[in-house]
């Protein structure tokens, strides 16, 4: 068996299938007859499936899947409680099965010196950086004290990394939350980004409702880091990889960070251009 995991196929848990529909049609607020229609299956049969009347083939439930938006991961799933193979590779995001991506990615990264750069996985770890993004970072917190992979958001906001160097760090947090739950990968908060949520909220100084959904979404929240009494004001980009065919793929986000002023590119262009 190869790395997609056959081997865990043939588990045939209608209980568990009918659950996972559910949930997902749930989750994306829509009812069994807009299911039908945006999928082009019947009714009467996405009825029969959620009920446990009806055994979907593959196809079905890659059909469905499509409709409602789901993850590649949990696309999976669903195939293995309907007792079928997994359909999407879950390869690491550093094996060689993903090396065209990364190499990709890193090409990427490259090509934004002397900007920072970084990839992430869907938990905000980050997997790969250009050479900027150490240089950056590192004159504001000791990375190598840091365990990796590093976490983006620990780093921001726990009290002894980032967070006493950036100006606008309240706007910023609440921001950051609210980037959690729109880039979730599926628009869900599994558990593990529910309890980095938490841990999140666990720093001190952090209130509860700057996790709730914001009354108002500013086109975009600048990034103000103080160096040497300085601003330095950036915004950043996030991008995905197209039509991802594997389940790393699709987890993988790349923020680049861009200078916000003609004053924060100079300064940033003095301090950090590769020597």
């Amino acid at each position: 068996m190869d790395q997609i995991g056959i081997n865990t196929f043939m588990t045939n848990n209608p209980s568990e299938l009918r659950g996972l529909l559910r949930h997902w049609r749930q989750a994306r607020g829509i009812s069994q007859f807009d299911l039908s229609l945006t999928s082009g299956i019947s009714q009467k049969h996405i009825s029969f499936i959620e009920s446990g009347r009806s055994n979907p083939s593959p196809d079905t439930l890659i059909t469905i899947a499509e409709a409602l938006d789901i993850p590649l991961r949990d696309r999976n799933a669903l195939l293995l409680a309907a007792g079928h193979a997994p359909a999407f590779p879950d390869y690491p995001w550093d094996s060689q099965e993903m090396a065209s991506v990364t190499n990709a990615l890193k090409r990427m990264l490259r090509q934004h010196e002397p900007f920072p750069a970084i990839v992430l996985d869907r938990y905000w770890d980050v997997l790969i950086t250009n050479d900027c993004a150490p240089r950056f970072f590192g004159r504001f917190v000791d990375l190598a004290s840091r365990k990796r992979p590093r976490n983006i958001l620990h780093l921001m906001f726990d009290p002894s990394g980032l967070r006493p160097f950036v100006a606008n760090w309240e706007a910023v947090a609440r921001s950051l939350f609210e980037r959690v739950s729109r880039e979730a990968v599926g628009r869900i908060l599994d558990q593990r980004t529910q309890r980095l949520i938490a841990d999140l909220q666990a720093y001190p100084g952090v209130k509860e409702e700057w996790s709730r959904p914001p009354s108002a979404t500013l086109p975009v929240v600048p990034l103000s880091f103080m160096l040497d009494g300085c601003p330095l004001n950036y915004f950043s980009m996030v991008t995905t990889v197209g039509t991802p065919q594997a389940i790393a793929a699709q987890e993988l986000r790349i923020e680049c960070m861009f200078p916000a002023d003609d004053e924060t590119e100079t300064r940033h262009r003095s301090l950090f251009a590769p020597t």
